[in-house]
């Protein structure tokens, strides 16, 4: 596969057990403060109604969360970008309280059903942004971060337009947690354009490799990567993460090579580049 003509990234939002966003999460990710394990903490969507506020579970939480983060960071106007969702296993909560009900007395709840869908966070994002824009979708297991990836710069290339990307993921509850043991929730979502700007943070480019994914130099921190399919996006903010330093807050990436887990054996390569 040729590589893909380049794209910058504009904006970033992450929450994680730890790395509450992008502002702490890059600190800690660039080695200017240690890493300190806590719970994620979510907080319900703000630009939701009332009544959907209450009923939204983690899932939607975590990844409006990060949606907005990044878009805000990128200063972009939420309601014309199109959007990539990824999630490697979908609304746990719901899906076992289905399974419940069908188990038990078989009445479904409209509103458990309409949560449970694979594409809810899309269409709540939807209701927060006011965004007409076209949005995907995508599951593909533990490569759903390099999945979304690659679907959001094609994106990006093809229509010529920004893209907000948002992958995510949360813990199912048992005992579907014996058999998908995603322990912790994490959320990172990058805003994608086709062209630099003030707020542009780095350009990439990503190609398919057979080459070992990045690891974390951190221990505690390469075991979240490795545990949490939406965390297999850490690399490649560290390294958006070690050009951090200017006073103004802007990045002053250096030249490297980042390798995110993808597909059938198969790696994403992620060539990382100053926006000019």
């Amino acid at each position: 596969m040729a590589n893909l003509q380049r794209v910058f990234i504009d904006g970033v939002g992450l929450n994680g057990p730890g790395l509450p966003n992008w502002a702490q999460g890059r600190e800690v990710l660039s080695g200017l403060k240690p890493y300190l394990p806590s719970a994620t903490v979510l907080v319900p969507p703000a630009g939701l109604p009332p009544a959907e506020r209450r009923r939204v579970g983690v899932l939607v939480k975590l990844a409006l969360q990060v949606a907005q983060e990044a878009v805000d960071n990128a200063q972009a106007a939420a309601d014309q970008l199109a959007s990539v969702f990824s999630s490697s296993s979908g609304e746990g909560d719901n899906c076992h309280a289905l399974c419940e009900a069908l188990a038990g007395d078989r009445l479904i709840s409209p509103t458990r059903f309409t949560n449970s869908v694979h594409n809810a966070p899309s269409g709540y994002w939807g209701i927060v942004s006011r965004a007409v824009a076209p949005s995907a979708t995508l599951c593909a297991f533990d490569g759903s971060f390099g999945a979304g990836l690659l679907e959001a710069v094609t994106q990006v290339k093809v229509e010529r337009r920004g893209v907000l990307l948002v992958c995510y993921d949360a813990p199912y509850p048992s005992p579907l947690l014996e058999v998908r043991p995603v322990m912790q929730s994490v959320g990172i979502a990058l805003v994608l354009s086709p062209q630099a700007s003030a707020h542009s943070l780095a350009a990439i480019d990503v190609s398919l490799c057979d080459e070992a994914p990045t690891a974390l130099p951190w221990p505690e921190l390469d075991t979240l990567r490795g545990a949490i399919p939406a965390g297999r996006g850490l690399p490649l903010l560290q390294a958006l993460a070690e050009g951090h330093g200017n006073a103004d807050g802007n990045l002053g990436v250096a030249r490297q090579r980042i390798v995110l887990d993808y597909l059938n054996h198969r790696q994403l390569a992620v060539e990382l580049s100053p926006c000019r």
